[in-house]
């Protein structure tokens, strides 16, 4: 139920696949998007094309505008034109109408005394008690009141109609008073922001309806009509002063009775076809609507009895319904949207349940049940509407559902607590709402992080991971560019943690937050292009994830900004590692140059110097060796097996000459390309083994045994020496050396006693991703 992009969102995969699985996928899906608001997405995202707005759409929304604005100044100028008593009133301990405060001078003298009649013209009216403070009838409870605040209403309504009024109080003392209008300024703020509230409710609705004219948008526009109602109700009774204004005391109770009802029914049929279509849902939502029909035009005509209970009761057991519906909704399959919307019925349907309870504990207390009725029934009909107003905006932004969920849960918590200590245990209302407003604070610093946990959901992938997966990701991305949707999807899962990851051949140009905000499209780059080459041939096809955080929490626009950031880090990572490979590669090749060019030619000049053929074999192999390091270090990579035949022919030249016997095996599934610098760590770690057995082992035979199966390398170099206790040596630069490089590559080394001589392993798993 939120506002979803068109485009690429209706091209997503069918919803039949396992969880967590990367699967491409392309084709058009059977996924309906409720509530969906084309032309409010396209206003926040910038986009400026809206001609095919240009139509009768745009006229019929530009006519809803200016008919919402011009009913608005209407409903000001008609209430704001009839007279008025320039007073405000309050029920005393007796339970009578007593004069509270005024600027009339000649009402002031009468400050504190009740109010026992009213007459104007040929109509008389006896104000018995305080009834006639009750704003709405919506809020009482008997039958009986509820007619007696109707006609109460009505007549003073018809009194006060006349310019000339005369006022009876308790002292006997008579006022004759000539009404001025009350003008748009006597209307109070509260009816202003009501009433913008109500017409920005309204607008909205008109703008979901008539940017995508679907049955679920139609059920939605009716839940904030029959609320933009409500408000209008609220606002007009705002303005109260002796009475309600004529037709309202008489349409109060059906009318609003109706919206709730209506409301209740509605939110029922949208539940039952979003997020998901509900077994059954046609049957169900038809008899929701039956129900209430059948309910309204019962109160209508004023054949049921106890009328408030069975409206308070019936939306109570919808509401707990609808949470019914969406429980079984989210288990059939796990939608953020359904879990999201429980969340908020949980909390809605909580404050209706206690404020049907406060207001049946405090009806032997009036004056307690008026403002349970005024103040409690204001904050729910304002809650509820201003989560209707939030709907179409749930995936745009994790801060505004943040705050809007904090906000929503500790105004409930407050007034849930002032309600209860008010009509319970009979407190004060200065002490009840002092020590509500207490405890709800307590309880928001206590409960804050779990609450936000609850609503929103969390990820779990942690700064230090995230950098960590960053730079190897982009390191394979360096050597295999066709792995990068693989590799991207597998960074994505880990942050956002969706029940999905698909890929698909078809192309967004932005990332984006579709369906609802369950699901969430990211173009796949060329990493290993720079980004101002990312045309159209950047991407392959795009990343689909769908229900993020195991299904409970929706994608917000923040995720699809954090998923671009994600994105362009990759992408410089991937530059920056170039650079520097580049760099690297470049010294090397100066170093290799320079000893080939200086040590290279020295050595040359000493080997045709040497006094001895010994001392001028010796010098040639130290040439041999120069030359294999200044050929490896100016290569960019080695092939395993060449590489392989190298150590084999150093080896056996240094072993021959210490007179040990080279025992050698070599296999591989896969004939591999090292970096320079693996090629390089594994080069030092054979000759620095080899070292040391022929200094200190007094060998006569070492066993090599080097192979890569997978991504698994295994290197295991053993001799016959007289080497006993590894754990006991001092590990100096030579074994020091060893363990750093092997730790370098990724892997594991271990030294152990053996029946004879000493064997050392080496272990390097997952060879290919630290290239």
């Amino acid at each position: 139920m939120a506002v979803t992009s068109t485009g690429l969102g209706a091209d997503l995969p069918p919803r039949d696949r396992g969880p967590n699985t990367t699967t491409p996928a392309a084709g058009p899906a059977a996924a309906e998007s409720a509530f969906d608001s084309g032309l409010l997405e396209r206003g926040f995202s910038g986009n400026a094309n809206l001609t095919r707005w240009m139509g009768w759409r745009l006229r019929l929304l530009v006519g809803a505008a200016l008919l919402g604005c011009m009913g608005l100044f209407f409903l000001a100028r008609w209430l704001s034109d009839p007279p008025h008593i320039d007073a405000s009133w309050r029920a005393n301990s007796q339970g009578r109408l007593e004069l509270a405060s005024t600027s009339d001078p000649a009402l002031k003298p009468h400050l504190g005394h009740a109010l026992i009649g009213i007459v104007g013209g040929d109509v008389s009216v006896a104000v018995a008690d305080m009834l006639t403070l009750q704003r709405s009838s919506r809020w009482l409870i008997s039958d009986t009141d509820r007619e007696r605040h109707r006609a109460m209403h009505e007549q003073i309504s018809n009194a006060l109609s006349r310019q000339g009024v005369k006022l009876f109080f308790s002292d006997g003392d008579m006022v004759e008073l000539q009404l001025q209008r009350r003008g748009f300024a006597g209307l109070g703020g509260m009816f202003w922001l009501l009433s913008a509230l109500g017409l920005v409710l309204y607008l909205v609705a008109m703008v979901v309806l008539l940017a995508r004219p679907t049955g679920l948008n139609l059920l939605y526009a009716v839940m904030a009509l029959c609320q933009t109602g409500n408000l209008v109700f609220i606002a007009v009774e705002s303005t109260l002063e002796l009475a309600l204004p004529m037709p309202f005391p008489r349409l109060d109770m059906p009318l609003r009775m109706a919206f709730d009802l209506v409301t209740a029914a509605a939110m029922i049929n949208a539940i039952c076809r979003h997020p998901r279509r509900l077994p059954g849902a046609g049957w169900i939502a038809l008899l929701a609507w039956f129900y209430v029909l059948v309910l309204i035009g019962l109160m209508v005509q004023g054949i049921l009895p106890d009328t408030w209970w069975w409206a308070q009761g019936s939306e109570s057991v919808m509401g707990v319904l609808m949470m019914v519906l969406l429980t079984w909704s989210y288990r059939i399959e796990p939608h953020p949207f359904a879990i999201v919307l429980r969340r908020f019925s949980v909390v809605a349907v909580s404050t209706w349940i206690l404020l049907t309870i406060s207001l049946a504990a405090a009806a032997q207390a009036p004056g307690v049940q008026n403002n349970i009725a005024a103040i409690g029934s204001m904050i729910w009909y304002v809650f509820l509407a201003s989560l209707l107003l939030l709907v179409p905006f749930l995936s745009k932004s994790q801060q505004i559902m943040r705050e809007f969920s904090l906000l929503a849960a500790i105004s409930t918590v407050a007034t849930s607590l002032d309600l209860l200590f008010v009509a319970v245990f009979s407190f004060g209302q200065f002490a009840s709402l002092t020590l509500s407003l207490f405890l709800s604070l307590g309880v928001y610093a206590g409960a804050r992080q779990w609450i936000l946990n609850q609503l929103l959901g969390n990820s779990m992938l942690t700064t230090e991971r995230m950098f960590e997966k960053l730079y190897r990701i982009a390191r394979e991305v360096e050597l295999h560019p066709e792995r990068t949707p693989a590799l991207l999807s597998q960074l994505l899962r880990e942050l956002f943690e969706p029940i999905e990851v698909m890929l698909v051949d078809k192309r967004s140009n932005i990332t984006r937050i579709v369906a609802d905000g369950s699901a969430m499209i990211l173009p796949v780059p060329q990493l290993s292009q720079p980004a101002e080459d990312d045309g159209l041939q950047a991407s392959s096809g795009s990343i689909v994830l769908r229900f993020a955080h195991r299904g409970r929490r929706l994608f917000t626009s923040e995720d699809a900004r954090l998923a671009d950031r994600i994105v362009e880090q990759l992408r410089r990572a991937v530059a920056f590692d170039k650079a520097v490979e580049q760099g690297r590669s470049e010294e090397r090749a100066r170093l290799a140059q320079d000893l080939h060019d200086d040590i290279g030619a020295r050595l040359l000049t000493l080997m045709y110097k040497a006094h001895s053929p010994e001392m001028e074999e010796y010098v040639r192999h130290t040439l041999q060796d120069l030359k294999t390091l200044t050929r490896g270090l100016a290569a960019p990579n080695h092939r395993l097996s060449h590489a392989a035949a190298e150590w084999k022919a150093d080896l056996t030249q240094r072993l021959t000459a210490a007179h040990i016997e080279l025992g050698w095996t070599f296999h591989f599934d896969e004939d591999i390309l090292l970096t320079v610098v693996q090629w390089s760590a594994l080069t030092r770690v054979l000759r620095e083994l080899v070292s040391n057995i022929i200094a200190h082992a007094q060998a006569r035979r070492v066993d090599i045994d080097f192979s890569l199966e997978g991504d698994r390398l295994d290197l295991s170099v053993v001799d016959d020496g007289i080497g006993r206790n590894p754990r006991a040596w001092s590990h100096g630069l030579g074994l020091g050396g060893v363990r750093k490089r092997v730790k370098q590559l990724g892997g594991e080394v271990e030294w152990r006693e053996l029946s004879r001589g000493i064997g050392c392993r080496v272990i390097i798993r997952g060879l290919s991703t630290r290239r």
